[in-house]
Parts: structure tokens; C-alpha cells; sequence
């Protein structure tokens, strides 16, 4: 049984009670379809298919059966059959399907039709479908048509000519003089189709850029018009007047006055009008507030507005509305980089954030929090991210106890208070350390000798508490095993007084020193308890055997000399050392190996033999090198500190928009493979929580145009800034300079892991550091800049960059240096603040950078300068591709 009606069979299909039973009905009427369209049965009987077949479509059901048919609907007289036919293509073919050529006549037929509104249906036909072949077959009737007295065929149009820029760049040139009269079109569909396809022309070229600045005035007047007008019920929005057309404005005022100081003064007033009178009681209002508060921040905008655009976004945060709070956060994680100040003022309010239901909230403010830190508030803020930590997911945890170590790496008043951060990290997310954050700590212990009888007290005291958190328990074991002889030898109260001033609330326990029985037998725990992992137990071996050498001297049983306890006399079942042999023997029948042989292993260097080398072989470690600069870049988030307001930028768009046409973001298509040269067009765009593609900082940069060799990536690269201030041609790959410092250390040659072989055994010197090569990237108006690439074995992922900036101008300073970077999106860019932001005359200073590099391809910087040489200021925007090829 077939259903003549597309109802009917909409009604057997709501009948139907299983599965089973739809799927019998389906496959029924699709037998049915196919049989009539090879009969050819009429066009009403084809309009009748074409829809049930539409609708099983719709159900998840093939239907490409009936491709041909839509096709032959198409080309019916009827507007009836022209829409269906052409919803049934829409809906059934895409770009990537031959048969979409067989339309291209239809459609340019149907644009030339009498009938608007057959006109209008093949416009969105191809607006939603065209190919880039059909695209650039019907460009030319897509311009003509904008250029229409119809206003419903002139907004369909300029719809149309969106997709088709986007499809085919090249042909965008044709549409920037057609689009100006549609944004000064008295009809509002006309002008957000306008809109719409204005700002996709400026994003994609600097020609489209420059001809749209000079309608600045009237987009300005245009948005005035819209505050001022009255209530108008047709366009009316909670009583905002048209507000998908303010929103659309902003967005194109935003691209126009980016990098344009001329442009950003005509829309001073007006932004301030709009973040002013505008009603945030409505989610309405909401949108173009926030859409005012990003233009303000992109453009070259006063610092009052600055200050009301983070004002209302800190209002935001207040908001019950999880969506609107999210993107407050987020737009204020971008702006800390130029407003660190304003953000500041809002610090309660984003930490309050911590403890928001929503885990995205939640995610986003403690981003927010860790570049927020700064010397000044480096205390409050630790302290507050420490008691969040206690009670944050763990999945937050690894990242957070890496930022709050880089924190306090970067920004302590003192190495105490450090150090006592770093162990608090330790004592509450212990298993959540990650390994360069615990032996950095133990570097910098091992580095600093006044702080050692603090330290081991300290740890001593909370390894007798808790014996549950892997770092805490190895780096107590770690510094037991080094240092364990001042906890005999020194009381708890001389070992503060030795240390810094500056603890953030842990005090070395106890009323007096600790006798080495006592912290023979913590040790014995470590190894007892069921959940210690093996490295600990290994770490833990090899401390007792280090205290069977601290021990000796120590007051009590321990004066027996050694002789007598290996020979059988003395009374060396009380002995300290035959507390730590019984123990040592304990562990020579373990059935982890590992321990097994380091039991056996160690009991052999008691055998009389090794009596003269055993205090070399337990002597102290040699002081391993100390490398903040790894704590700093083990971190997940960015810091704070850079710039004159001591932020830093994390590129993050986020949008909060009313809907409708035009919205920014890619665009759903399915396009083929891309290279790397296409990579590098989206350098800017950042559409997850991750890490952000560019970044800018407080410092001070500059490249050189990339080499030849590169090929088109300098053109690639182009727009990045909204800048038209690029150097000319790429000037050929630069060659190394010499570097007039020394380079830093390298690791030693065991790498990080030689810290747990107290053993020893290879020359713990450290190894030679290889030379490192500088590039001069950029050298104008008295300013070299220099870059000096690094890699570390430990990251081989990773790209270090020490970036110098050199004043060669004898008698005059150079001041507010700011430096922008962006990489393309398959990497991942770190900055840290630069050491000065003003230089006298032949002064330096330097700044690091972090690219992380997983796909390792090859390294192409794009790189803002701007800097004030004897108070005239100079921007330049260059890009620099000539690191070697093993440098990626």
C-alpha cells in the first residue's frame, strides 16, 4: 500500500509503534518513489514524491535516489515545483557532488527570472550549496543583482556574495564598491546583509580595509541614528532599537579601528554613548554592551574608555547568567594585557568565580586568576589559589600546582617564601606534581645552604602527618637523605632564625632537634606503608644508606665506630647504623627488583673492604644546577607581570551574539586538505579553551621580512595586526650574529633524573652548553633586536627563543617597548615580560619566549615593535623565518 499524501504517510510513520514497524513503511513507500519516478508519472505526481521522499530524507533514511528529480523539478515553470526542487538540492547535494554543475543553468535562468521571489530562491540556493566553480560561473549575475531596485533581491545578494567570497577570495574585489551602498541602504535587511559581507571583506583583505575606512563618519552617524531614534514596533528588540544592526556596526567599527589611531578617534564619542545609554537589564542590551566593550579594548581607544569597557565587563561577571559570565572572563583574560590595572579592580569579584558551580566558569576564572598575578599581589593571590586548590577538581590539579610553582618562581618576595609555596603545593596536591616542579625544588634546596635546616625540619614535620602525597614524600626523603644531620644538629626555632622572613604559614615543627632514631624509623614508614610507589622506596634505600655516614658523630648509640658494628662487637643491636643495616636487609628478598638489588647492593658497603670509600661514595650530592626558567615553562596558563600594567595577553575570542546573519567564526564547510601555508591564514582565530595562537606581551619585538625561500608565507602572514605598516620585500634569510653574552647553562649531562642517583658513579659536571646562535631580526631607528633559539632535550617539542633588545643610539633612550608574536595555529606561544621596557642609551634588556611545536614544523614568527625612541613613537610590523632547519 503507497500513500498519495505526503500527510498520510507523515500519519503511518506516528503510527507506527516499534522501530521495526517505521522501518517497514519507510522501505515500502521508498519502493514505491522509485518505481514512479522510472515510470515518469507526471509533474504532480513527482511534486507528490519528491516531497515524501524530502521527508523520509529528513527521518535519516536514504534518499539520493531522487538527485535527478529535484533537478527536473527545477526546471518546471511553476513556483511551486522551483521551491520544493530546489529545497530537495539543498538538502540532498553539496559542493563536492558533479551533479551540482547541472544546476548552474537553472540557477542563472531563475536569477534573470521576472518573479523576485523565484529570483530569491535561487540566490539561496546557491548561497547555501555554490561550489567554487558554480561560484565563479554566477559571480557576475550575483554582483548585478546587488545592484538591484528590489531590496529583498538586494539583501538575498549580498548573502549570496558572503558565500561567495568565502569560497573563492580572489573574486572579492568585485564586491567592496557594491557593498558601500547597501551599508547606507534605508531598508535594515539590506544594511546587515551589508554588513555581513563588509566585514568578511575586511578580514580577508587590506584593499577591502582601506576603501571601508574612509565610511567611518557614516557608520558612526548610522549608529547614532539607531540610539536616538524612537520606538519603532517593526524593529524594536525589549526596546532596543534594531539591535542586530548595532550589533553588526560595532563588529565592522571594531575591524576598521583596529591599528587605525584616525579611525579609533571618530568612534570615541559614539562607543561611549553606546556603553552609556544602553539598558543591560536585558539580554539585548547585554549583547551590544559587550559587543561596545570588545570594539573598545581592539581599538586604538582612549584609556578612560578602556576603563568603562572593563568596568562593564567586570559588571558582567555579577550577572546570574552563566553564558554572559563566561564571556566576561574570557574577554578580560584578553584585555589584562593593556589594562592590567582596570582588571585589577575587579580581582574579588573574578576569584569569587573559583567556587561557581559551572566547571567552565570555574576553568576560565582560574585562568583569569593566574594572570592576574603580579609582585605586588603575589601573597593574596597564592594564598587564595592555595585554598582553592585544596578543594578544585582534579583535573584542574596538574595544571594549577604547576602555575602556582611558576608563580612563585617568578614573583617571590623571597626564596623562603618560595620554597614554603612550593612545599604547600606539595602538601596538598601532591600526587598531582608534575616531575620538573619537584626537582626544581630540590635544585633550589640543594642551591641554597641557608635554607637547608629549615627545609628538612619543615618536611621532617609533615612527612609525621601525611605520607600520602608522592611529591611531598619524595622531596622529604630527597632532602632527609642530603641534609638529614641537621635535624640532630639543629633545633627547629635556629633553623627559622637561619632562614628568610616571608613564610606563607607553616613553621618548622617541634621544641627541639629530632634523634636520628626517630627519622631512621620515618624513613622505615615510607618503606612499610602499602602505598608508597617504588621510585619513593628507592628514594627512601637510598637515604637510610646516606644516614649510615650522617649519623656518625651523632649523639647516642651511634658512637660505636663502624669496625666493631661489621665485626660483630660493640653493642650494635642498638646502634643507629644497625637499625639502618636491619632494615637494608629486610628489603634483600623484596619482589620489586629495583629494590631488591639496591638492598643487596647497599649491604654490601658495609663489608670491610669499602670502609675507606664509604664516606666518598655518601658524601653530599654535588650541587645540581638550578633552571627556574623550567618551573616557569612547565605551566599550563599564562602569567601576569609584563607591561606597564603588569598583564599578560592571552588571545581569546569568544562571542556572545543576538544570532542571526553573519555571525562571525569559520564557516561549516568541508574543504580539502590543508597545508601549512593555509594554516598560517588563521594565526589569529582561537576557538577552544586551549592554548592561544598569539600573544602579545609587555616587551619588545620585531622581525625581519621572511626569506625568499619561504615562499608566499609572508603574504600569508599579512593583516595579522590591521597594520599597513609592513616592511617591503622579504629580504633574504638572515645570518647569525654574534652574541656578546654568555649562554646560559645547559643541564648536566644525566639530565634532571641524575638528582635521585645519590649513588653518583658518572662525573656529575656539568656538560659543555652548546653554542648558541643569534638572529638579528630587526635593526632600524637605532633599535637591534636579536633572537637566540634554544633547544631543550627534556622538551624536544619545544623551541626556546631569548629575545635581546639592544639600544645602539648613543646619547638617547628608547622607551615604552612593546613587542607582539604570533605563530601559526599548530603552535603554541609562551611569553614572559621582558627585563625593561625603557633603555638608555646602549643599555639591553631580554625577554623569553616559549613556542610549543608538537607537528615540528617550521618556525614562522610574525612580529609588532613598538617603541618610542627619543619620544617619537614607532611601530613596525615584520615577519622572520630564518632559523635553521633543525630548529623546530
Amino acid at each position: 500500500m503507497s500513500f498519495l499524501r505526503l500527510r498520510d504517510l507523515i500519519r503511518a510513520v506516528r503510527c507506527c509503534k516499534t522501530a521495526a514497524d517505521e522501518r517497514s513503511v519507510i522501505q515500502r513507500e521508498s519502493a514505491y518513489i522509485r518505481t514512479s519516478f522510472r515510470e515518469d508519472n507526471g509533474m504532480d505526481a513527482r511534486y507528490s514524491n519528491v516531497g515524501k521522499m524530502l521527508y523520509i530524507h529528513l527521518l535519516g533514511y536514504p534518499a539520493h535516489y531522487g538527485q535527478i528529480e529535484c533537478l527536473k523539478l527545477v526546471a518546471s515553470g511553476r513556483y511551486s515545483d522551483k521551491r520544493l526542487g530546489y529545497l530537495g538540492i539543498m538538502l540532498l547535494l553539496d559542493e563536492n557532488q558533479e551533479i551540482l554543475t547541472l544546476v548552474t543553468n537553472s540557477l542563472k535562468n531563475d536569477m534573470n527570472h521576472s518573479n523576485m521571489y523565484i529570483v530569491g530562491l535561487a540566490l539561496c540556493t546557491l548561497g547555501n550549496i555554490a561550489s567554487v566553480e558554480v561560484a565563479t560561473d554566477l559571480v557576475d549575475e550575483v554582483e548585478r543583482l546587488m545592484e538591484s531596485s528590489n531590496t529583498y533581491i538586494r539583501k538575498k545578494a549580498a548573502l549570496c556574495g558572503l558565500r561567495i567570497v568565502r569560497k573563492v577570495p580572489d573574486l572579492r574585489d568585485g564586491f567592496i564598491e557594491k557593498t558601500k551602498h547597501h551599508l547606507t541602504d534605508k531598508n535594515p535587511g539590506v544594511v546587515l546583509a551589508g554588513l555581513a559581507l563588509a566585514q568578511e571583506l575586511c578580514a580577508t583583505g587590506e584593499r577591502a580595509l582601506q576603501s571601508y575606512r574612509t565610511l567611518v563618519p557614516t557608520l558612526v552617524r548610522q549608529l547614532k541614528s539607531l540610539l536616538t531614534t524612537g520606538f519603532s514596533p517593526e524593529y524594536d528588540v525589549s526596546g532596543v532599537s534594531n539591535p542586530f544592526v548595532q550589533v553588526h556596526l560595532l563588529r565592522l567599527l571594531r575591524i576598521l579601528g583596529r591599528g587605525d589611531l584616525a579611525a579609533s578617534e571618530l568612534m570615541n564619542d559614539i562607543l561611549t554613548q553606546v556603553a552609556t545609554n544602553t539598558d543591560a537589564a536585558k539580554n539585548v542590551g547585554m549583547s551590544i554592551l559587550y559587543e561596545t566593550a570588545v570594539t573598545v579594548l581592539e581599538i586604538q581607544s582612549d584609556t578612560s574608555l578602556r576603563v568603562l569597557a572593563i568596568n562593564i565587563l567586570g559588571k558582567f561577571l555579577a550577572n546570574r547568567d552563566n553564558n554572559i559570565r563566561y564571556v566576561a572572563l574570557s574577554t578580560l583574560t584578553r584585555a589584562i594585557a593593556t589594562e592590567g590595572t582596570a582588571v585589577q579592580r575587579h580581582r574579588n569579584t573574578i576569584l569569587e568565580c573559583l567556587n561557581d558551580a559551572d566547571i567552565s566558569i570555574r576553568r576560565r576564572a582560574l585562568h583569569l586568576a593566574f594572570a592576574l598575578i603580579q609582585p605586588g599581589n603575589v601573597r593574596i593571590m597564592v594564598r587564595e589559589l592555595l585554598t582553592f586548590l585544596e578543594v578544585a577538581d582534579a583535573e584542574f590539579k596538574p595544571g594549577m600546582t604547576s602555575n602556582i610553582c611558576a608563580a612563585a618562581e617568578r614573583f617571590a618576595p623571597s626564596r623562603r617564601w618560595q620554597v614554603e609555596t612550593v612545599i604547600r603545593v606539595f602538601q596538598l596536591a601532591g600526587n598531582h606534581v608534575r616531575e620538573e616542579n619537584l626537582d626544581n625544588f630540590i635544585s633550589l634546596v640543594a642551591n641554597q645552604a641557608e635554607l637547608q635546616p629549615y627545609v628538612v625540619h619543615r618536611l621532617y614535620a609533615l612527612l609525621a602527618q601525611d605520607l600520602s602525597q608522592v611529591a611531598l614524600v619524595q622531596a622529604g626523603v630527597w632532602c632527609i637523605g642530603e641534609f638529614g644531620d641537621h635535624l640532630w644538629s639543629t633545633s627547629p626555632a635556629a633553623s627559622l632564625a637561619g632562614a628568610e622572613d616571608g613564610s606563607v604559614g607553616g613553621e618548622a615543627a617541634g621544641d627541639g632537634p629530632v634523634a636520628p632514631g626517630d627519622v631512621i624509623q620515618m624513613l622505615a614508614t615510607v618503606l612499610r606503608v602499602p602505598y608508597t610507589d617504588g621510585v619513593t622506596r628507592q628514594m627512601a634505600l637510598t637515604a637510610l644508606l646516606k644516614l649510615a655516614d650522617r649519623v656518625q658523630g651523632a649523639p647516642g648509640p651511634s658512637n660505636d665506630a663502624v669496625d666493631s658494628l661489621v665485626s660483630g662487637t660493640g653493642s650494635g643491636a642498638s646502634s643507629y647504623t644497625s637499625q639502618i643495616r636491619s632494615i637494608l636487609a629486610d628489603h634483600t628478598a623484596s619482589v620489586n627488583v629495583e629494590i631488591q638489588q639496591r638492598a643487596v647492593e647497599y649491604q654490601n658497603l658495609f663489608r670491610p673492604e669499602f670502609d675507606g670509600a664509604r664516606p666518598a661514595i655518601l658524601e653530599r650530592m654535588p650541587v645540581p644546577e638550578y633552571h627556574p626558567e623550567k618551573t616557569v615553562a612547565a605551566g599550563d596558563l599564562l602569567l601576569g607581570g609584563g607591561g606597564a600594567d603588569g598583564g599578560v595577553g592571552v588571545a581569546v575570542t569568544d562571542t556572545l551574539s543576538l544570532g542571526g546573519i553573519g555571525s562571525p567564526g569559520p564557516v561549516a564547510a568541508a574543504p580539502a586538505k590543508r597545508s601549512n601555508a593555509d594554516l598560517l591564514m588563521d594565526l589569529m582565530d582561537d576557538g577552544s579553551d586551549g592554548a592561544p595562537s598569539a600573544a602579545s606581551l609587555g616587551g619588545t619585538y620585531s622581525a625581519r621580512a621572511a626569506p625568499a625561500a619561504a615562499g608566499n608565507a609572508v603574504d600569508l602572514l599579512a593583516d595579522l595586526f590591521g597594520d599597513t605598516g609592513v616592511s617591503g620585500s622579504p629580504a633574504a634569510s638572515p645570518h647569525p650574529v654574534a652574541s656578546p653574552t654568555k649562554p646560559s647553562p645547559m643541564a648536566t649531562a644525566g639530565g634532571a633524573n641524575d638528582m635521585f642517583d645519590l649513588l653518583g658513579g658518572t662525573d656529575s659536571s656539568p656538560a659543555p652548553a652548546p653554542v648558541e646562535s643569534s638572529y638579528e631580526c630587526y635593526h632600524k631607528h637605532g633599535l637591534l633586536v636579536t633572537l637566540t633559539p634554544r633547544k631543550d632535550p627534556s622538551r624536544p617539542q619545544d623551541v626556546l627563543i631569548r629575545v635581546r633588545f639592544i639600544n645602539q643610539l648613543p646619547d638617547t633612550p628608547i622607551a615604552s617597548i612593546l613587542l607582539q608574536v604570533a605563530v601559526p595555529t599548530s603552535q603554541t606561544l609562551h611569553m614572559q615580560p621582558p627585563s625593561s621596557t625603557e633603555l638608555g642609551p646602549n643599555e639591553e634588556a631580554s625577554q623569553n619566549i616559549s613556542i610549543h611545536n608538537p607537528n615540528r614544523s617550521p618556525l614562522r614568527l610574525r612580529l609588532k615593535v613598538a617603541f618610542a625612541p627619543g619620544g617619537d613613537k614607532v611601530t613596525d610590523i615584520v615577519q622572520f623565518a630564518g632559523f635553521p632547519a633543525t630548529i623546530v
